[in-house]
Parts: C-alpha cells; structure tokens; sequence
C-alpha cells in the first residue's frame, strides 16, 4: 500500500501501473492498494509516493474507545511479522532492523492519543520480532535502522503497514538544502507526470527555488533537457547544489521576462511564488500576469504548462487572458492547505 499527498491518488496508481510494479486493486484517502509484481518490483523507486508499505493487518471496527487499544492490540499479535519482514527484504529494505518503532495517526475525536495507538500495537509487534520497542510518548527519537509501522485509523478502520525503506519515500537524498515555498518531492513528482513529458522534450521551470521540480523531471528515465530558472541568486545556488550530478542547465532570470526564445518550450511545470511562503519580487511583484504571458511566449503551440496554483480561480483568469486554455484542474491537500494543480494548453 502507497500513500500520498490527498489528491494525488490516480497519479500515483497510473504511476505504479505504468511501471510494472503490481496492478491496482482499490484507492481510497491518500491510498493506493497494489499487488507488487512477483519480481524485480521497486517499489522505493515510486516517485509520487509518500512511502509505501507491506500491509501487516486491516482491523475493522475501531471506535473511539479506549476499548479499541485492546482491539488493535490483539491484531496486532496476529500480524506475522517475521513473513512481512522477509518480504521488505525482498522489496529493497533492511536486512538486519536492530528495534521496532509505530507511527500513528487517526482522523476524528478519539478517547485515546496517537502515543496510545503506537504502545498498543508497537509492543507485540516487538516481541513476535524479537526487538527492543522504542515508544515516541516520551517524545524520543527511535534510532536507525528500525522495523518502522505506521498505523492510520479512519473511521471505523484501521490499517497497519510495515514500511519498506529506511525512511519515508519523500525525503529524497538530493534536497540538502531547502527554502521557503519548495515543493513536496511527490507533488513535484506527480506534477511532472501529469505534464506527460516525451524524449527529447524541452522542460522548464521559470520559479524553480532549490530545484525540486527539475530535479525530480531529471530523474524520470527519459531524455530530456530540462532547464530551471529564478531570478534569486541564492535559490539557484541551492538548486545548483542539489542537483549536483545531473544534466540540468540553471539560469538566473526573471519569470516574467525570460531570456528564452519564443516557442521553445515543450512543457512549464511550476510552483510560482504568490505572495505566500514567498513574496513574487522583480516584474511579478509589479505586474504577477506577467508570469502567464511568458509562459505562453516560450511554449511551443502544441505545449504543455502545469503549475501549482493558490486561490485558483482568480489565476486562472489571468491565465485565460494571456493565451491560456484550462485543461484539468486537480485539487490537492497539502499540510493544512488547499491548492491545485492544473493543466492548461496554449489557446
């Protein structure tokens, strides 16, 4: 079982599907269902992904009662562990785990805390394999190289997955340095999916800040040439950083006056600053509609824009003004937020 962002859910399933990974069974709230592929599946390479999971237990009837504890508990017992462990090795994740920990989270009112949730269960996952339990409730950090479960309850459900990398999916190895306004690996990710880029295409962010979105169209295996741009300095050299190794061309430069040739574009996928985690500067603090007319300069006319958008109607107006048709619109939920990500084609 995958999880993501809310929103991203179909991405995410075409994602799995597209890259023989095991065929979808079922999507729910930020879940997508999946039977791995007999073989050679990775997993940990899934890019719109939060983190991916060996489903350990899917426990029905779960109030908001203490009597519940009890309940997730016994299942708990049941879980067989040191299967669900053979099978992460199998999937690419540690070999040798040296303790357990729980990560929970429930929706609703609930007589318990989420501490609660994880001793219930992170003690009998313990003992059936044979390892210290380290309890968050005291607010300490388990250490490396754990056995690590997540457990969600929603509802009247809850799910317990055994996760299969050492770490969750969406701290990628490439972001050492971050800014304000960066954008969530997977959402960049499946940004770039939804942009359906081809070999050979011409990639571009105009307000790339430390480089995630090209990054992240780098990575996915075709050829493409792939340019980032922001008109501050600093962001570029975190970019620059962080991208260290690959193909990417970096510019400094303005989006709403880009030193690109008109049509030369094949695809703009971007998280523009608006006025939020980051204030627009240079000629989109005075004139913000600028980043549309750009955007539909350097496209070629059979281009592609997908971007990341705030109060979206009111953008979307802009963006129609400039030459801009919407395509698609994908509402996300994102810590605490609610943009969109959409798809527009030159008009």
């Amino acid at each position: 079982m995958a999880r993501t962002v809310r929103g991203l859910e179909a991405l995410l399933a075409g994602e799995i599907e597209a890259g023989g990974l095991g065929t979808v069974e079922q999507q729910g709230h930020r879940e997508v269902w999946f039977r791995y592929a007999a073989s050679g599946a990775r997993v940990l390479d899934l890019r719109c992904a939060d983190d991916v999971f060996v489903v350990g237990a899917a426990v029905p009837g779960i109030d908001r009662t203490k009597a519940s504890l009890a309940t997730l508990a016994a299942a708990a017992r049941e879980v067989p562990v040191r299967e669900l462990q053979a099978l992460r090795e199998q999937l690419g994740g540690s070999e040798q785990p040296l303790s357990v920990d729980v990560s929970a989270s429930f929706l609703g009112q609930r007589n318990y805390n989420r501490y609660d949730l994880e001793d219930a269960v992170g003690e009998p996952l313990a003992a059936a394999a044979g390892l210290p339990y380290y309890s968050r409730r005291a607010g300490t950090v388990p250490p490396p190289g754990a056995m690590s479960w997540r457990l969600t309850v929603d509802g009247t459900r809850a799910l317990l997955g055994l996760r299969i990398g050492a770490e969750p999916l969406h701290r990628r190895t490439y972001r050492q340095i971050t800014r304000p306004g960066s954008v969530h690996p997977p959402v960049a990710a499946a940004m770039v999916r939804l942009a359906r880029p081809l070999d050979r295409a011409t990639v571009l962010d105009p307000c790339c800040g430390a480089g995630t979105i090209p990054i992240e169209a780098a990575s996915i295996g075709r050829q493409l040439s792939v340019l980032g741009s922001d008109r501050n300095r600093d962001a570029v050299g975190a970019a620059q950083a962080n991208g260290a190794g690959s193909s990417i061309r970096w510019l400094i430069a303005d989006a709403g006056s880009l030193p690109l040739a008109s049509n030369s574009v094949d695809l703009a996928v971007s998280n523009p600053p608006w006025d939020r985690q980051v204030p627009a500067a240079g000629v989109l603090a005075r004139r913000p509609q600028r980043f549309w007319r750009e955007l539909h300069r350097v496209l070629r006319p059979d281009g592609r824009a997908v971007v990341l958008l705030t109060e979206a109607d009111d953008r979307l107006r802009d963006a129609e003004k400039a030459g801009l048709a919407l395509h698609s619109r994908h509402p996300i939920s994102l810590f605490g937020a609610h943009p969109e990500v959409v798809l527009l084609n030159p008009s």
